[in-house]
């Protein structure tokens, strides 16, 4: 019984380590939920204050303001655990263009994964659309981010609040 019990006992503290191991992991590897929430804001500000000739050289020909949902799923380095440390931010975006229609459903968009080197000047690197385009994304995002950057928004918050922020522009104008 006794040995029985140890058994069960060294069973618990073993699985329970190995759990601690997967979760520290996996928090290694993610980012926090306040620096995803930093990187948003910061790669939504470099987006939608990118003059006409930055976002004609993305490949976007328009002249109007941009409102932009952003989500990262991925940063250089891997394991950054602050804004300062993140040298790139690989996230999904979905920008709409005010001022060609007053509804964001019927809206000019662009969409789809983005690489962001924050710095001095920031750099956005857009994956050019047409034939081709799932091995330019492929280049452009790491390996260990290729089922993210072909995935969908995880949620409506980030569009939600570009679409409120959309409206707020149309009716400014």
């Amino acid at each position: 019984m006794i040995r029985t019990r140890r058994g069960l006992v060294a069973a618990i503290v073993t699985l329970a380590g190995l759990t601690l191991a997967g979760v520290m992991f996996l928090a290694g590897r993610q980012p926090s939920a306040q620096l995803n929430d930093e990187l948003a804001a910061q790669v939504t500000m470099i987006l939608e204050q990118a003059s006409a000739g930055e976002h004609h050289a993305h490949g976007h020909h328009f002249e109007s303001n941009v409102v932009c949902a952003v989500e990262p799923f991925g940063t250089e380095p891997a394991n950054a655990s602050s804004l300062v440390e993140v040298k790139w931010v690989y996230a999904r975006h979905l920008c709409a263009i005010t001022g060609e229609s007053s509804e964001w459903s019927v809206s000019v968009r662009a969409s789809g994964p983005i690489a962001v080197r924050l710095g001095i000047p920031p750099m956005v690197k857009v994956p050019e659309a047409g034939a081709g385009y799932p091995e330019r994304v492929r280049r452009l995002i790491p390996p260990r981010y290729h089922g993210e950057a072909f995935a969908g928004f995880s949620g409506d918050a980030a569009i939600e609040a570009a679409k409120e922020r959309f409206a707020q522009a149309d009716s400014a104008r």
